[in-house]
């Protein structure tokens, strides 16, 4: 069992192992970086640290959502800070990570990040990696 943070990504409920957090914040003013990949934001300034700022719904393939994320999660990727946005964050709660089952189909955006399912209430929830979503990174398998 493993200590999981429910968030909102896209309208979808998804579980991020806390192990890949290392904290959840609000986002300031984010600073565009020309010529970057579509899904990096921008920069943004947090406790006198730069972090790279991950478009969630870009990273996915996804259009922008109708309302701009505000919250993030901090996490580190091969020493680096990113803060990547969520649309809300529900809860911290022990799960068991279970398989993704054959009979479950997601599309690719979601397949590239997902690595497996927790159960709430009766509900599968995908646990995603974070890593995942960071251009140029080669995410590792769960």
């Amino acid at each position: 069992m493993a200590l999981f943070l429910i968030a909102q990504i896209a309208g979808r409920t998804v579980a991020i192992e806390s192990a890949q957090v290392e904290s959840v914040v609000d986002i300031g003013t984010i600073v565009p970086v020309p010529r970057s990949e579509r899904q990096v934001r921008g920069l943004a300034a947090l406790r006198s640290r730069v972090v790279t700022v991950i478009d969630t719904r870009a990273a996915l393939g996804l259009d922008a959502g109708s309302v701009e994320a505000t919250r993030a999660v901090i996490t580190i990727v091969e020493g680096h800070h990113y803060a990547v946005l969520v649309d809300a964050l529900d809860d911290v709660a022990p799960f068991d990570l279970a398989p993704v089952s054959a009979g479950i189909v997601l599309d690719k955006g979601w397949r590239t990040i997902g690595r497996g399912l927790v159960e709430r209430d009766g509900e599968p929830i995908l646990a995603i990696a974070l890593d995942a979503l960071i251009p140029g990174v080669v995410a590792i398998a769960a």
